[in-house]
């Protein structure tokens, strides 16, 4: 019995002594800072005057004060636990994307664009040679390798600057495009600087600037560069106080002579079927007098537009549109979502007899600014199937040839852009390419306020050291630079106009030893298939069924 007493006992002790050690824990800690303080004050009064002891004053103090905060701050565990050490911790995840992309990625690893690609838009974008020693650094052999058909009687290459027409029979006033034109960044997500730089860079090289959805603002006018004005589900810089589309703002700024073109906005690839973003830290007075936007607050477009509510409705908008800008083309950008309310637009179009002089493709991978995760990761139909599908739908419903596709996404280079317009566009714009080429880092701070090269950023002390005139003419050299080299790429394969490029044109090896070229690849369905008594594709049947002109699907 003696002994089970003193076994209990003893159990007893330690349970309290390890009681003790956990709650004291903190107290021993802060009581070991407190003397390490105190017998560095005592050493230093001490010996006040010895030169060594001084600096070792100057030097630990700063040290055991850190570590005080540290221990008694209460939102980060690794700080209490590990005082002063611990801050390490988050000063090298800090550092982490600049020593991932100057240190550990390859030049083809690297995401969201690879060092490859950015090294081609600074050469050409600084009119530096842009040639590769030694053969191409990418796998051929690796699935997924696409490279064109050459002709073994090539070509000269034909005008280094061809154009694009705009514009169906109801246009007074089509409009003449390059194949490549930057791509839809407010001012706002951009700084004004990298906007009038941009727009001034269009001026130049003769290509169309689009506005983004943050609405026609003055630096986009400065330098007269042609104007692509997109309207989103906000209607900035014509919108009434409820924020509906206010008629008579409209088609005062739409009669600039520089605006040549009106797009909606339906969707966008970064966050579709969500609205814009405009972080509040971003967002500034004469932003929000542009906008017609309250002060102090996140500027999130609505989802979906107010003026219309249906595919029919989308088309009379279009009409109405054309009409107050006196003819100018008119079209609209989406996302693709749900096949059927793509091809219900496809309907409205046959019944209404109103077509969009362009259809804007944004692919699911886009976007330059803020964005939900999951929206970027995982919503929307990536660029290359999603042109693929609507130039097939345009085509089984007879539409194809009175609308142009402008393909928004990730086009870097020549061959980029070749590949795209194969596949069904008409013409491409670019947005991270545009950026690269007024010196983007890739530094994904686009959202914060502090983008390091002034691009994306409010802040003037940022965006004061973008040179304009400096930027300008290197978004006018990476732009002419491309698309030189896409004439010479079509030349190559004895093309002699841009519209004769086809998807046969382009190869890829689908897995080891079997190619197929992009016509195997993505076979297209025959003219006016979709109509009325036409034979509908199997696969395209079930969404052409549930497509309707009148509302959107449910």
């Amino acid at each position: 019995m003696i002994n089970t007493y003193i076994s209990e006992s003893t159990s007893d002790m330690n349970d309290a002594l390890k009681n003790l050690n956990e709650d004291t824990f903190m107290t021993v800690r802060q009581i070991f800072i407190i003397l390490a303080i105190v017998i560095t004050l005592l050493i230093v009064g001490i010996g006040f005057y010895w030169q060594a002891i001084y600096w070792s004053f100057i030097i630990i103090t700063p040290i055991l004060l850190i570590g005080i905060i540290d221990l008694l701050q209460k939102k980060q565990t690794v700080r209490r636990l590990y005082p002063v050490i611990g801050r390490f911790r988050y000063m090298l995840e800090s550092i982490r994307p600049e020593i991932q992309q100057y240190f550990i990625e390859s030049d083809t690893s690297g995401t969201p664009v690879s060092r490859e690609f950015r090294s081609l838009i600074y050469q050409r974008a600084k009119g530096q040679r842009d040639t590769r020693p030694f053969g191409t650094i990418f796998d051929v052999n690796k699935d997924g390798y696409e490279w064109l058909n050459h002709s073994l009687q090539p070509l000269e290459a034909f005008d280094h600057n061809p154009r694009v027409t705009f514009g169906c029979s109801d246009c007074k006033q089509p409009y003449e495009a390059s194949p490549l034109n930057i791509s839809a960044m407010s001012y706002g997500a951009l700084s004004k600087n990298a906007i009038m730089a941009l727009n001034k860079g269009a001026k130049i090289g003769g290509f169309a600037h689009n506005t983004g959805e943050g609405g026609l603002s003055p630096y986009h006018l400065k330098y007269g560069g042609d104007i692509i004005w997109q309207l989103g589900t906000g209607y900035f810089g014509c919108r009434d106080e409820n924020g509906d589309f206010d008629v008579a703002k409209f088609k005062l700024q739409a009669a600039d002579k520089v605006v040549k073109m009106i797009e909606i906005k339906l969707s966008q690839g970064a966050k579709p079927g969500h609205g814009g973003i405009l972080p509040a830290v971003k967002l500034t007075e004469e932003i929000a007098k542009i906008r017609h936007v309250p002060m102090g607050q996140d500027v999130i477009s609505p989802p979906a537009h107010s003026a219309f509510n249906s595919p029919t409705g989308l088309l009379q908008f279009v009409k109405k549109l054309r009409t107050l800008t006196d003819g100018k083309p008119v079209g609209f950008k989406l996302c693709i979502g749900r096949k059927d309310e793509f091809l219900g637009i496809c309907k409205a179009m046959l019944a209404t007899g109103i077509t969009p002089d362009f259809i804007t493709v944004d692919g699911g991978e886009g976007g330059t600014g803020a964005a939900p995760t999951e929206m970027t990761n995982a919503v929307g139909t990536p660029l290359r199937d999603a042109v693929i599908f609507v130039n097939q739908a345009l085509i089984g419903t007879g539409l194809r040839d009175k609308i142009r596709i402008i393909a928004s996404g990730k086009v870097f280079s020549a061959f980029h852009l070749l590949r795209i317009i194969a596949l069904g566009a008409d013409t491409v714009n670019s947005a991270r390419g545009m950026m690269f080429a007024l010196g983007c880092i890739q530094s994904r701070s686009c959202n914060t306020d502090n983008c390091p090269t002034g691009i994306a950023t409010q802040n003037p002390n940022r965006y004061k050291a973008l040179i304009v005139d400096n930027k300008a003419q290197r978004v006018a050299n990476f732009q002419h630079e491309t698309v030189k080299n896409f004439t010479e790429l079509l030349a190559v394969a004895g093309l002699e106009k841009l519209a004769q490029l086809q998807p046969k044109h382009i190869n890829q090896r689908v897995n080891g030893t079997i190619i197929k070229n992009y016509a195997e690849l993505y076979p297209c369905i025959s003219s006016n298939c979709l109509l009325t008594g036409g034979k509908i594709p199997t696969d395209w049947k079930n969404d052409w069924d549930s497509a309707s002109a009148e509302h959107w699907s449910v």
